[in-house]
């Protein structure tokens, strides 16, 4: 016969059902929750994280990426001079308006790099090529933007701040933190759509050579270049990050949302498997009226826990992936990233052994003589 935990908890199999929804609600919620809140997070960031640079040249006081400010391309050359570095290219990340045949008008922000490097090229394409943008007006920019931007098929042109753009490419998966998408294009190409004059860049992107230390080349061009800071790839994504999710109080919004899908979701797992050791007190009280130590009873109501959360991680993370799935098609993407997936089952084992303990104090103070009486 299978032990006395299993037993009892799928001998009523309709109570059974309600503790199981419960914690697979739970489940849902704080992934939605902490899905957005990653989301959010590595979108903000994404231009960094996939520009494949080492270091970032950027003028002083610089807060995050969509807020750089012109300087001299001629320090990319003193830049490029400085031991140890094997790569540097100009970078452009700037506001513009995007107009449509209609009139209609849009605001994007135009990233303008070297078609010929590697460092700040877009990614995930899906149709087209960085080769493309060789092409007179060339522009890439994501397909989930195509709606909100007009476009319907590549070669279609645009204005861009009164210059003419063709789509000849396009990506999945790029989103923008603000509502104003990606659009692509050669660097300098990207200095007339945004207005920067000819002999300024926004950024300069920076691979290092295999060997030297990444701290010696960035104090090399600190001491070399004048009037900029150099920030790591790593330092630059986590202040991005941070002005976006804590300094505009956009991030706190849905780290908030987070922590109160922690707390829903574990008082209804705690109700739930409150809820199920309490329709259960009088089989607890014949075990201890037949001599059961305290102990025996609480293994039972902990692997009866275990057990549910177990069930309850398996069905909620398969819906989980549902909804994740079909988030990749919105405005707001929901990640669940394979640490968080393995520390969502412990977070739902905690709760469901934690809810677990809450309702041994119940059974506790279970009087044996209960079970006869009338």
């Amino acid at each position: 016969m299978p032990p006395l935990a299993q037993r009892n908890l799928f001998h009523d199999k309709v109570r059974l059902a309600v503790t199981v929804t419960g914690i697979v609600f739970a489940v849902v919620l704080i992934v939605v929750e902490l899905g957005l809140f990653v989301g959010f997070t590595s979108t903000t960031s994404s231009l960094i994280d996939n520009s494949g640079a080492d270091l970032w040249v950027a003028s002083k006081n610089v807060p995050y990426v969509e807020q750089g400010v012109p300087f001299s391309e001629r320090k990319l050359y003193q830049v490029r001079a400085i031991p140890g570095v094997a790569d540097a290219q100009k970078y452009i990340t700037r506001w513009a308006q995007w107009k449509q045949p209609n009139g209609h008008q849009e605001a994007v922000q135009i990233v303008g790099f070297n078609p010929d490097g590697e460092l700040g090229r877009p990614w995930n394409l899906v149709e087209g090529s960085v080769e493309d943008l060789k092409a007179p007006d060339a522009v890439i920019m994501d397909e989930l933007y195509k709606e909100k931007l007009g476009v319907t098929h590549l070669g279609q042109l645009f204005e861009i701040n009164g210059h003419r753009a063709r789509v000849v490419g396009l990506t999945h998966g790029i989103r923008a933190f603000t509502t104003s998408p990606y659009v692509f294009t050669t660097f300098k190409r990207a200095q007339d759509y945004t207005g920067t004059a000819e002999d300024q860049t926004i950024y300069i992107l920076v691979k290092a050579a295999p060997g030297p230390d990444l701290a010696q080349i960035r104090h090399g061009i600190l001491n070399e270049v004048h009037g900029v800071e150099v920030f790591t790839n790593g330092q630059f994504s986590h202040m991005t990050q941070f002005y976006w999710m804590f300094t505009t109080g956009a991030g706190v919004a849905v780290l908030l949302a987070a922590v109160l899908g922690l707390v829903v979701g574990f008082v209804v797992v705690a109700q739930t498997i409150y809820a199920t050791t309490v329709d259960h007190l009088r089989e607890f009280g014949t075990l201890k009226a037949m001599g059961a130590p305290n102990s025996y009873v609480y293994r039972v109501i902990i692997k009866q826990a275990a057990i549910s959360a177990v069930i309850g991680y398996v069905l909620g993370m398969i819906v989980s992936m549902f909804v994740v799935h079909a988030s990749q098609q919105g405005g707001a993407a929901i990640l669940l990233p394979w640490p968080m997936a393995v520390g969502m089952f412990f977070l739902t084992l905690f709760m469901c052994v934690g809810a677990g303990l809450v309702s041994i104090n119940k059974v506790t103070r279970l009087d044996p003589a209960m079970v006869f009486r009338g």
